[in-house]
Order: C-alpha cells, then structure tokens, then sequence
C-alpha cells in the first residue's frame, strides 16, 4: 500500500479501513462520506476520508443507526461515558416518540429506571448495576435490623 502525502486509492482506503469498495460507496452516496477528490481512476481519498469511515464503523458498532449518525456527523457534540466511551448525545424527544426503558423492581416503594441507550450503559453494564444495586439494598436492609 503506497502513500502519496495522505492519499489513497480506493483500494487502499478500502483496506485500512476494513470495508470494502461497495460499502464506502454507499455511505458516500448516502452523504456520509466526503465524494473523492478527483474522478474515475484517478480520484483518490484523504485523511479525512478514513476519519469520517472510522467514526461511521464506531457508531455502527455501538448499535446506532445510520440515520442517528448522519445526525452525529453533522456536527453534534460527543461526550464521555463513566466508562471512558465515548457515548452519544442524547436524541431530542419528539412528540409520539417511544423510548425503551429498564425497569428494576427492588422492594416496595423503591424502583430504578434505566434508558440504557441514553446511559451509555451496555447491556451487560446494565444487569452488572442492577446485580450491585440489589446487593447494596440487601446490606442497608440488614444494617438497618
């Protein structure tokens, strides 16, 4: 793989970043991507290509749609999750929206609600909290008696 100062071809660019031809074309046609500089055999793609592909299989990665990451590239901020993940923004609610909501049931009187997508929480991080938060009320439970 040859680099002439930060361009590629098609093919190289298909290879570092681990999505073929057919892919990258589609998410340029769909407004994803920047179009290359140049056309036909000559065209080539640039730095900012592979950031832009980059973040597009990141967000694919963590579930969000390509509609929610035309959103985020278009200049929404990013933030950091507890984790150290970088965790998207939340969604404004649009009226009639629905949202899909944890539902911890811990004793009378005492519930806890998780939007896990929201939360940046995956859903293993999601049963691991509710595990400890059980735990947690089972030892203020016995302290208390």
């Amino acid at each position: 793989m040859k680099e002439r100062g930060l361009q590629f071809t098609l093919d190289e660019l298909c290879a570092l970043v681990e999505m073929n031809k057919r892919k990258i074309r589609y998410y340029i046609q769909k407004g994803l991507v920047d179009r290359p500089v140049g056309t036909g055999k000559g065209a080539f793609y640039g730095h900012r290509h592979v950031e832009q592909l980059l973040t597009i299989r990141k967000w694919k990665d963590a579930g969000l749609s390509l509609e929610r990451i035309q959103e985020l590239l278009g200049g929404e901020s990013q933030e950091m999750g507890t984790s150290g993940q970088v965790v998207p923004p939340p969604r404004p609610k649009k009226a009639g929206a629905v949202e899909v909501w944890s539902h911890l049931y811990i004793a009378d009187g005492v519930e806890l609600q998780i939007e896990p997508q929201r939360s940046g929480l995956t859903p293993e991080q999601v049963r691991a909290l509710c595990r400890m938060i059980m735990h947690a009320y089972e030892q203020v439970q016995q302290g208390e008696e």
